[in-house]
Parts: structure tokens; sequence; C-alpha cells
């Protein structure tokens, strides 16, 4: 017992007083604090303790290499079991040598076997140059689980520290990923060999910081101000998704009633077409409670998604956002809103789409980096998706944009629309420059023109662009009062319950878009 008790004290201490303090200096939590601020109260089980690396050369041979870089284990975040690793930069900088990937693997194995969320806390250096290829393939195996429980378990990653070369397409592999400001980095070359190769002077938070990845590359889908607000946003996650593909989203009881009405949205609805506002504030207003947990937010903000609770049951939301970009769609708000579709389909999570979309972004830079291929994500995403599906235009929903916002051909269980909505080819102004160019150009002042133009478009808009007119031929089931919204969208999603059976679809993975 005294010797268990000495080896167990010794691998728990990980890198030693001196490298815990230098972790401590930098002020990044260690491994296993992390461990527990992410988990229930007293809920880690550890495996692995005693593993270390089989290694000999270059000194690792006489180095106390504990738990060989990583604390791998399972416990339970709101009452519910998930598997999780953590890598300790005090042991070897977290180096991943071959030991330490199978250790990472094998708790791997056990969340796809026992169908539980599986979680990443990473603070690595990188491969374990000491072990040469072994380490390589240790990366290797690693990713062919990522791919193996893509769509079948939720992964989430949490970068707490550097994370270069392959060590960054395990996190990219997975559903979302998470960064800490000042102290989480991602990188596939360095600084030092970027200034080597191009000549670029450059910081490692301009580089690959968590603000870089949340704004510019789209990486990183949630950015904290520190370690323990990073926790806590990973907890308040789960709390809106199923343990597997198997299940449901967790149903909570539901305190907002769902006759509550919206008279904000008939306001709303008497807004010029053309002032912006935030999407936000539509989805706050029939969401239960008023709560809504955005994904991304950082990125593409022309499109905005994130999950709701409405009636107390998950609801994945997609929606324009006119206060970015006039809500048009262009080549990042495609693949963020594609990606966030096939999760959402993944994972038995119905979807809500909100419309308000002018177009597609126009212009030669889009087009020569492949809007055309970037766009048809987002199409291909909504028709595979056979979730409940509930759509509802809110204002504008002009050409190829309204087909792609799971319009009702696009197999749109419920489309409804709000009476201020214009559901057309084009916005009308665009269109009576086009069919009545003729007639514009005979006029013989500006003042004649301005007022010929305003009643074309007064006329176009109600014959081609109304809401009803759409309706009518089938393409909206139905022109609801906005002060119903809230109401009406939960007794479709309440309706579309039984639609899927969890687990029986095909699993086609959440290939990073």
């Amino acid at each position: 017992m005294q010797r268990l008790q000495e080896t167990t004290e010794k691998a728990l201490a990980g890198g030693g007083p001196d490298r815990v303090q230098a972790q401590k200096a930098k002020g990044k939590f260690t491994a296993r604090e992390r461990i527990h601020y992410l988990l229930d109260e007293g809920s880690f089980q550890e495996l692995d303790l005693l593993v270390t690396t089989r290694a000999t050369e270059f000194g690792l041979k006489d180095k106390n290499v504990p738990g060989d870089g990583v604390i791998t284990g399972f416990g339970t975040i709101n009452g519910r079991s998930v598997c999780v690793f953590s890598q300790d930069f005090t042991v070897l900088g977290g180096s991943l040598g071959l030991a330490h990937a199978m250790k990472i693997c094998k708790v791997m194995d056990l969340a796809y076997e026992n169908r539980v969320p599986v979680i990443g806390l990473l603070d690595s250096g990188g491969a374990r140059i000491q072990e040469g290829v072994d380490s390589l393939d240790g990366y290797a195996e690693i990713f062919y689980r990522n791919v193996k429980c893509s769509g079948v378990i939720p992964q989430i990653s949490v970068i707490l520290g550097p994370c270069a070369g392959g060590a960054v397409y395990s996190p990219a592999l997975t559903d979302y990923v998470f960064m800490v400001e000042g102290i989480s980095h991602m990188f596939v070359t360095g600084p030092d060999v970027v200034k080597q190769a191009t000549g670029e002077d450059v910081s490692f938070d301009t580089l690959g910081g968590a603000n870089v990845h949340a704004s510019k590359s789209g990486v990183c889908q949630f950015v904290a101000k520190s370690e323990p607000d990073c926790f806590r946003q990973v907890r308040e996650l789960l709390q809106y998704l199923p343990q597997n593909r198997w299940e449901r989203a967790p149903r909570v009881a539901n305190p907002d009633p769902i006759r509550r009405t919206t008279p904000l949205l008939e306001k709303f609805c008497e807004v010029d077409p053309r002032k912006p506002y935030r999407i936000q504030h539509i989805i706050w207003q029939i969401a239960d409670e008023h709560k809504f947990f955005e994904v991304s937010d950082h990125f593409a903000k022309n499109i905005v998604t994130g999950f709701c609770r409405m009636g107390g049951d998950v609801v994945g939301v997609v929606a324009n956002n006119p206060g970015h970009l006039a809500g048009a769609i262009d080549i990042d708000a495609s693949d963020k809103a594609a990606r966030f579709i096939r999760f959402l389909n993944a994972f038995n999570i119905p979807i809500l789409t909100l419309v308000d979309v002018p177009g597609y972004w126009p212009g030669v830079q889009q087009e020569h980096a492949g809007i055309i291929r970037h766009g048809a994500k987002l199409l291909h995403a909504y028709c595979e998706a056979t979730v409940p599906k509930v759509t509802v235009v809110l204002r504008k929903a002009y050409g190829g944009a309204y087909i792609a916002m799971s319009s009702k051909h696009m197999r749109g269980d419920f489309n409804f629309a709000l009476p201020s909505a214009e559901i057309a080819v084009m916005g009308p102004k665009g269109a009576v420059e086009i069919l009545y160019s003729r007639e514009l150009a005979a006029c013989k002042t500006p003042e004649e023109k301005d007022q010929l133009r305003a009643s074309l478009c007064k006329e176009y808009a109600e014959k081609f662009a109304s809401p009803y007119q759409t309706a009518s031929s089938g393409s909206v089931d139905e022109v609801i009062e906005p002060s119903q919204m809230r109401l009406r969208v939960i007794r479709a999603l309440k309706f579309l319950k039984d639609k899927r059976d969890p687990g029986k679809h095909e699993n086609r993975g959440n290939i990073p878009l």
C-alpha cells in the first residue's frame, strides 16, 4: 500500500513543482485543475495513470514522464457522462509520443463504444521529436478515430496553449473548437518558420490567436476571456446536445408559455425593408426565456447560427443577418451554415431557418474564390437534412438565395411568411430597371423618372413579390401574424417531432466544410 501511494503521488505530481509554477506564471491552469473545473465535482475517474513512454533515446530513459504527458478518463457534466483527455504541458511540454497517443485513442474508443461525447483539452508542444515517426503515427491513429466518431458522438476540442503542425488537424476534425484569449494558439507553421519561408514578421497572436481563428479563418467557434469562462461555455453547449446520434437533445421543463405572443414583431413588419437590424433580436423574441446560444458569432456575421429552446425542445437556428453585409450569402456564410446544418442533421436537432436575404454577395473576389462551389454546400446540406425543417420568411427572399434558405421545394416541412415578406426573382428596383428600361429612359426629367420608378416598384412588389402571391402557389404554407410567430413555429415542430427516428438515418459524418 505504501508503494502504491508513493507511485501514485509521483504520477499525480506531473512535471514537478518548478514546471507547475512555470505553467501558473503564464496564467494557465494545470491539466488536472482543468478537468476539475470542467467536470462535475468528484466525478472524474482516471485511466492509465501509470502509463509512460517506452522510448529510451535522447535521454528519455532517465527522465520521469508521468502519464506520458496526458491525463485521460471519464466523468460527468451536468450529470451526463463524458470522456475527457487533458494534455499536461509540465511533462515534456505535453508533447505527443506513441504511449501518449494510445492513451487518447483508448479514451476515444471508450467514448465511441459507450456513445458519450469526448472532450479534448489541448496544451502541447506538438510531436515528440525524440520518438521520431512513432509520434506521427500516433497522430494518424487519433485522426482516424476523429473521423470514425464524426456524426456518431459529439467531439469538442478546447485549445489551452500551443497547438501546432499536425496537431491542429485533430481539433479541425471535431465538431466544436474553443479557444481562450491570450493563451491559445493554432497554426500549421509557427512565426519563425513563416519568417524564414516568406520573410513575414508575425506574432503568435496575429498568426494563430483566438480572435484570428474566430473571426477570419472560422476554425474556432467559441472564444473565452479566461479558462473558467471557457469551461462554463463548454458545459452550456453540452446542455443543447444529445449524447450520440441515437438520442434526441435533452428536453427541459419550459416555464415560458408556448402561447406567449411576440407583439414586437408587428412593429418589425412596419420597418423600411432596406433598414439593417440584428437578427438576434428576432431570435430572442421567439426563443424560450429569450435565450440564444450563438455558434461562431465572430465569423461570417451575415449569417447567424446557434441553439435555443422552443417549447422546452432544442432547436438549431440558421438565420440571415441584415446587420452585416445586408444579410447576403457569401463564401464564409455558406461554409458556416452548411457545416452547422450537417451537425444538426447528424444529431437529430430540428432546424429553424429565418430568412431575410437579398441574394448572394457580388464581386470578382467572390466569384474567383469559388462562391459557386461553396454556395453549393449550403444547398447540399439543406437537401440532405431529414430532420424537421421549419422556415419563416421575415422580409426579403430574392433569387437563388431564397431557394438556398430551406425553401419549400428544397423539402422544407413548414414554410411560413410574415406579411412583410418579399419573395421574388429579384428586388422590385432591379426588376423594374430591367422590365421597364425603355419607359424610364423616355422620362424627360430626373423627378419624373424617380416618380415613375417608385410607382412601378410598388406595382411590381404587390404583383410579384407579395407573400400572398407566393402562398397562392403553395411555395409558402401560410402567411402568419407576426405576434403568433412563436406559437406557430412551436406547433409545427411538435407536430414534426416523430418525423425521423434517431439513429435510423444514414450517418455521413460531419466533414469540416
